[in-house]
């Protein structure tokens, strides 16, 4: 690859990058409503809870987090369906207007009035695909919060049954 080819290639990765902070700020803009309580109690358990690994939850913090989650859970999840109704009416707008912008072009080989349509249609894709993402993100977050809730109530089963097993060990199986 000669200095020229490199240089562009530069150019064309810092556009790729400066377009995408500023679509993943929109897509931060659009969740950040659905998911934010969620996102603090997630952070709390991860900044205060988890902050030292020599001192794990007590048994009162973990009982605060299987009863805390699902109800940040439960709320992110209700949301998270608002949010599909939106990626549905932005993927409709798209079609709607690559659909009208195609009907209007008169003459042409048919990939050129694909190419027209899709060069109309481009703003109502790009807002498509940016409600497609949100949807998926809150998603991936609800997966995760479910995950977290699941190893919570895990660390939870096994201290109960290592307390069992000390109570029973101490008193001679009684």
């Amino acid at each position: 690859m000669d200095k020229e080819q490199e240089k562009k290639i530069a150019q064309l990765k810092d556009k790729i990058n400066l377009d995408a902070s500023q679509l993943d700020k929109i897509v931060d803009d659009i969740i950040a409503p659905y998911t934010k309580d969620l996102d603090e109690y997630v952070r709390f358990i991860k900044e205060d809870l988890l902050q030292d690994g020599n001192n794990p939850p007590t048994e009162e913090e973990l009982d605060d987090v299987c009863i805390n989650l699902p109800t940040f859970i439960y709320y992110a999840s209700s949301m998270q369906e608002r949010l599909g109704i939106k990626e549905d009416i932005s993927k409709a707008l798209y079609k709607e207007m690559y659909h009208s912008a195609r009907d209007k072009i008169e003459g042409g080989t048919v990939a050129d009035k694909n190419s027209l349509a899709e060069l109309a249609s481009q703003e109502e894709f790009i807002i498509s695909m940016l409600y497609k993402r949100a949807y998926k993100t809150v998603c991936n977050k609800v997966d995760a919060a479910q995950e977290l809730l699941s190893s919570c109530k895990k660390v939870m089963s096994r201290r109960i049954s290592e307390m069992e097993l000390t109570r029973m060990s101490s008193t001679g199986g009684r």
